[in-house]
């Protein structure tokens, strides 16, 4: 069993994280994927032992309409949940090309609140997981689904279902991901030491691989804290 601990960004200048971390979660690649030769230059800057994960591009999962567009500076028209068209095929394999170059081992796919379980979003999931290459472990973070369909799903298409493990528990995956977006005060909360002991004997208690991603203002600091409780 493998425990890694980071951050969804760098909160602080690469160098220093990878001082104290030995995973991080690209976000840019999210928004708005960086070129590939940006994607090289991060990997050969990281330290050899140094792990990427990463969400996958927005395209894939977010409609026109989303305010996260802002930041792509252009609204496609056509896209997201998973629709089977070539704005979707075309933003996986950018997703996936990026993916190759940092090695990464997990595309994190998060849906937006309107992405609901409902038939025809269940059935674009289908189309699409099936007609991509399986090179990565894939996990999805719904956001309003029901556990009986999550757990379906994640079975069916073999996805690692993504949790707060403050809210909810995961019901399916070949590792544990977790992604701490604070439950409280959201992104703004800060984690008690007594709720990152919580979570250290939490993990512990797993059987399987675990990601542990702080997601809050206070990242940084919150990542390392639980890093030393867990001594790693």
């Amino acid at each position: 069993m493998m425990i890694r601990v980071g951050c969804c960004g760098f909160p602080v200048g690469k160098e220093e994280y990878y001082k104290s971390f030995s995973v991080v979660e690209v976000q840019q690649t999210f928004y708005k994927p960086p070129k590939a030769s940006t994607a090289k230059r991060w990997r050969a800057e990281a330290p050899k032992d140094f792990e990427f994960t990463m969400k996958a591009f927005q395209m894939i999962t977010h409609p026109p309409n989303s305010p996260t567009y802002k930041r792509l500076g252009y609204k496609p028209k056509q896209a997201g949940f998973f629709k089977p068209c070539r704005d979707v095929f075309e933003a996986w394999e950018i997703t996936r090309e990026i993916a190759k170059i940092l090695k990464a081992r997990v595309v994190v796919f998060q849906t937006p609140k309107s992405f609901r379980d409902t038939k025809e979003n269940i059935q674009n999931m289908r189309e699409f997981f099936s007609s991509i290459e399986r090179e990565f472990t894939f996990a999805f973070e719904p956001r309003g689904w029901k556990v009986e369909a999550v757990k379906a799903i994640c079975e069916e298409l073999d996805l690692v279902h993504v949790v707060d493990p403050f809210v909810s528990k995961p019901v399916y995956g070949e590792i544990y991901y977790f992604r701490l977006h604070g439950h409280t005060r959201m992104y703004k909360h800060k984690y008690s030491d007594e709720e990152l002991r919580w979570l250290a004997s939490y993990v512990k208690s797993l059987d399987r691989d675990v990601y542990v991603m702080f997601n809050n203002v206070h990242m940084f600091e919150d990542a390392k804290t639980f890093r030393d409780i867990l001594n790693l």
